[in-house]
């Protein structure tokens, strides 16, 4: 009896662990805003670090702070497509959501 409730006890404790897990990848699609210091480097007319622009990838939504710095090279098309230049990388996406539907050169 006592073996049947240590196994009992040990099996719903492994179902439970699973439960209550985090999840890392919850918020992996939620725009993130820049960092304060690469904010204030943008700001004062600095270039993107290597690192943040690797981080551009089709399917991702492009931060606000980065869309806001680009300069418009094609303006909206009938399927509300825009493409913008960042820091010498060329980024369609689409106008309404920033999400990134291909990234032309970098």
């Amino acid at each position: 009896m006592k073996a049947l409730l240590t196994v009992a006890v040990i099996g719903l404790s492994l179902v439970t662990a699973g439960a209550l897990a985090k999840d890392k990848d919850k918020d992996k699609d939620k725009g993130k805003s820049l960092p304060p210091g690469l904010e204030k480097k943008l700001d004062n007319g600095g270039d993107l670090p290597p690192g943040w622009q690797k981080k551009l990838r089709k399917g991702d939504i492009l931060d606000r702070d980065i869309y806001r710095r680009g300069k418009v090279i094609k303006s909206r098309d009938r399927d509300g497509l825009i493409s913008i230049q960042v820091d010498g990388t060329v980024v369609r996406l689409v106008e309404d959501t920033r999400e990134i539907i291909s990234i032309l050169s970098r």
